[in-house]
């Protein structure tokens, strides 16, 4: 996990509860760093790499974060031959897709060979929110593929999302697809 702000990592660390013991998983290896700069010193290669970025807005934070120099020159260089990049792309309403969802959408789909926009309901942001799948190998799993993955890899229940949840996510309404 790389984060440039240490006190929002910090609080994370002591409020929020249901992540908390990611944290202290030993896993984790936390670094607090500007992640455009942590990809472009590290050498490995990656086979997921995720982006929970704040949206990109022009003179935010982010802003360079979102670009197709950016995916192209230091994300992609940076995941194993079947490796997937994922991002969060925004609002993905039937009203608030043109704001930043379908620009990264668009962007992505220069430099990767397959991209898969999904997206669920948020209840705090009020609004349909998006993510985006990229790689340059085609994404197989069906559903129950999915499950038997999830169940093998983590103990207990989700308590939201399954095969069946995340294929249904990646169908988008027909406003937001075209």
């Amino acid at each position: 996990m790389c984060d440039i702000d240490e006190e929002v990592v910090n609080f994370g660390k002591s409020h929020l509860l249901v992540n908390k013991e990611a944290f202290y998983d030993p896993r984790l290896e936390l670094i607090i760093n500007d992640a455009r700069a942590e990809l472009e010193r590290r050498e490995e290669t990656y086979d997921v790499i995720i982006g929970d970025l704040a949206d990109p807005i022009e003179g935010g934070p982010c802003y360079q974060l979102y670009t197709k120099s950016f995916y192209e020159l230091i994300v992609k260089p940076k995941l194993n031959p079947a490796g997937i990049f994922v991002t969060q792309a925004g609002p993905a309403g039937i009203f608030s897709h043109t704001e930043v969802f379908s620009c990264i959408f668009n962007t992505l789909k220069q430099v990767f060979k397959y991209v898969v926009p999904y997206s669920a309901h948020i209840p705090s942001y009020a609004d349909t929110w998006g993510w985006i799948m990229a790689s340059d190998s085609p994404f197989t799993l069906s559903a129950d593929e999915f499950d038997m993955r999830i169940k093998q890899r983590i103990e207990g229940e989700n308590r939201y999302l399954d095969g069946k949840t995340f294929s249904s996510s990646s169908t988008l309404c027909k406003a937001v697809e075209q």
